[in-house]
């Protein structure tokens, strides 16, 4: 990754839609050769252009952290958890967790349900702890690209 590629995902982390007649001359480049290294970054997984909500702002969510032991391979865990569909976020980390997993609930019942049926059912799951969001305070996609 250079300086202009650098300089594209800088543009894109301000407004993600920015038309190639825009990015190109911001960047150094003409609009064809923009939309080409922007192809060559999604192409090889560097980077995604998607749309990102706030599931607290669409109404009648339930959100949480969750903090979760294993005993074992906490990989396995984390695949496990992944195929579902609440699960918006996994980490592997290490500490008083091995994983944390992001996860969107319709009703806060839903949440319970998800915890108790699915996540301490999970093979090598030895503890979750439930951290619900009552509000989300920042919620940024800007950092630096370096």
């Amino acid at each position: 990754m250079d300086d202009i590629d650098r300089a594209i995902l800088r543009e894109l982390q301000t407004d993600g839609r920015i038309p190639y007649a825009d990015l190109g001359p911001r960047v150094g480049l003409s609009p064809s050769a923009a939309r080409q290294r922007l192809q060559r970054l999604t192409e090889s997984g560097a980077v995604q252009v998607v749309g990102v909500t706030d599931p607290m702002a669409m109404g009648g969510q339930a959100m949480a952290l969750l903090g979760i032991a294993v005993g074992g391979d906490p990989r396995a865990v984390a695949d496990e958890l992944s195929q579902r569909e609440e699960v918006v976020y996994a980490v592997l980390t290490s500490g008083g967790y091995d994983l944390f997993a992001e996860v969107v609930c319709p009703r806060p019942p839903d949440l319970l349900d998800f915890v108790n049926d699915v996540v301490r059912q999970v093979d090598g799951v030895t503890r979750v702890d439930s951290f619900p969001y009552f509000a989300i305070h920042t919620h940024r996609f800007l950092w630096n690209v370096g």
